[in-house]
């Protein structure tokens, strides 16, 4: 783009922006590109980051919006989110929904409230029915409301997990499930075709702001996860993540009959600059630091973590032995906390059909074939989970799990807490732990360990450069063990839609490669399969399946030249 062209793109967004703080913000950027006035004189720093900002337009997909807040068609600010309202709402129209509700949430980030009310004022200018959450809450109770009220879509404003620069515009439809394909590209048109940002009806008022009802609806509905007069005695530590979570797992716990957790209080309150983690994301290392210095002291049966949108939730576990007897605690992986919550299901004896995406364990089909229930594989997300024919339980390893699909179509931080701790409870009134529920399932079914290798980029060719690489020089052999299977996932088969992936199968290894969807990073998820016989043969296995998913790792990196 010529610097005369850029320059006049920014006047013109700066012309319409509605908020003063990234008009501010563009403003400083235009005045260092001629400091003092004089032609040849650009700020070189300040002209890369313009051209950067104006390079496109942050595209509308299956995760509806995601990107670093500032000024510009290629980040998160009013601008962009009024266009993808605008779009939306004449999609919304266009299939018939003229007059329908759309139900708003938020979390705690920079510019969240902004952001939905915004989303508001440009529905109800539309002539739709607009109704905002009365404060941030988890993404959960925004799913469940689109479903409590009869709405016709629903909009989250939230980055997950993502760093604190970031926010983001997640979409549902009337299902309560989040939007996929052709959906997202109906909308994306749709923004496409937003003309002048005055051109576009933001009333003053004219929507709803609900109270408290919702939450507590939703709260009545988390007890229907557990089982009438289940054991209450587990004791956690819990960290909301500097998110939302807190008050609404606290009141599901004691609506429950739990112990009240002890929290991790520097990370208790919503907090959008999320002073004490990198990445506020519990997967992230360091970031369960606090969590477990926490339980050292308080001593729990178990931590329980929600990501800043709540979601997500991860669990950890004591670990005693002779070197750390006292404080010991070691992180339960996606795959586990799916495989012992659908144990816990198995025992209660619900029907149904069990899901996960491609990514997840394959544990998960090995344990609804023995309880003679369904299972279907997915593409990954809960878009694709939530959407499957008869859901009773639905998990990704990314720590998603979706326990009561009737209630919540998506996944459900404070729910999968909720019956993660009664199987602890349970487990505990019989005098055993989580660990030993996934040792028994280690040795009925095989111990099914996983790994990935996950690369953060700065420059989004390096993914595109290892997927040529693997798509161009596919692996013969991986860790010693010839691949007898390769699937290019963008042709797509009977079972799955196209996406952008490759997947491996090897005599006991199974290895997926794909693209984020919401974040600059190469996934590689690993699994190896140990047949065990008997307890006994359970150190042995776990040596075994670390070793190959070293080999695996190692061999995979080199062929991806990563």
């Amino acid at each position: 783009m010529q610097d005369d062209e850029l320059i006049t793109r920014a006047r013109a967004w700066l012309a319409e922006d509605p908020d003063p703080g990234t008009r501010d913000e563009l403003a400083r950027l235009l005045d260092r590109l001629h400091p003092d006035g004089a032609p040849g004189t650009a700020d070189k720093e300040a002209a890369a980051e313009l051209a950067d900002r104006f390079a496109g337009t942050l595209q509308f997909g299956t995760a509806g919006l995601r990107g670093e807040l500032g000024a510009g068609p290629m980040r998160m600010n009013r601008v962009v989110v009024v266009r993808a309202a605008a779009g939306l709402a004449a999609y919304l129209k266009d299939e018939g929904h003229a007059g329908g509700l759309v139900v708003i949430g938020y979390d705690a980030r920079h510019m969240s409230a902004e952001f939905a009310r915004d989303t508001a004022a440009v529905m109800t200018g539309a002539g739709l029915r607009a109704a905002l959450l009365p404060r941030p809450l988890p993404t959960p109770v925004l799913a469940f409301a689109i479903r409590h009220l009869g709405a016709v879509a629903g909009v989250e404003v939230t980055a997950s997990h993502n760093p604190p620069r970031d926010n983001g515009y997640k979409v549902y439809l009337g299902d309560g499930s989040q939007i996929v394909p052709p959906a997202d590209s109906g909308i994306a048109e749709r923004i496409a075709a937003v003309g002048a940002l005055a051109d576009v009806p933001r009333p003053d008022g004219g929507w709803d702001t609900l109270g408290e009802e919702v939450t507590e609806a939703y709260l009545a509905r988390t007890d229907a996860v557990l089982s009438t007069g289940s054991p209450r005695t587990a004791r956690t530590v819990y960290t909301a993540m500097h998110g939302v979570g807190k008050d609404v797992l606290l009141a599901a716990f004691a609506r429950a009959g739990f112990p009240a957790p002890v929290l991790v209080t520097e990370q208790a309150e919503p907090d959008p600059d999320f002073p004490t983690v990198a990445f506020p994301n519990p997967e992230e290392p360091g970031a369960m630091d606090l969590a477990f210095a926490t339980a050292r002291a308080a001593r729990p049966d178990l931590i329980v973590a929600n990501d800043p949108d709540a979601d997500r939730c991860a669990v950890a576990v004591p670990v005693v032995d002779a070197v750390d007897p006292d404080g010991g605690w070691r992180m339960l992986r996606g795959d586990e906390v799916g495989a012992l919550l659908a144990a816990h299901l198995v025992r209660r004896g619900v029907s149904g059909t069990f899901a996960e995406s491609i990514v997840s364990s394959s544990l998960l089909g090995r344990i609804a074939a023995k309880a003679g229930l369904g299972y279907e594989e997915t593409l990954t997300g809960f878009k694709w989970i939530a959407r499957v024919d008869g859901l009773r339980y639905g998990y990704e390893e990314a720590l998603g799990y979706c326990v009561d699909p009737q209630g919540v179509r998506d996944k459900d931080g404070i729910t999968a807490a909720l019956l993660i701790t009664e199987l602890a409870s349970e487990l505990k009134e019989e005098g055993r732990t989580l660990l030993d529920l996934l040792d028994d399932l280690a040795v009925e079914h095989g111990l099914h360990a996983t790994d990935q290798l996950s690369v953060r980029v700065e420059d989004l060719s390096v993914i595109a450069d290892a997927m040529r690489a693997l798509r161009e020089r596919p692996p013969a052999a991986l860790a010693g063990r010839p691949v007898t299977r390769a699937e290019d996932l963008t042709l797509g088969s009977g079972e799955l839609p196209p996406t952008d992936g490759l997947r491996y199968f090897l005599d006991g290894a199974r290895v997926i490669v794909r693209p984020s969807g919401t974040e600059p990073k190469l996934k590689c998820y690993l699994e190896a399969v140990v047949p065990v016989g008997a307890r006994e043969e359970l150190p042995r296995a776990r040596t075994e399946a670390l070793d190959l998913l070293a080999a695996l790792k190692r061999d995979l990196a080199a062929a991806a030249g990563i």
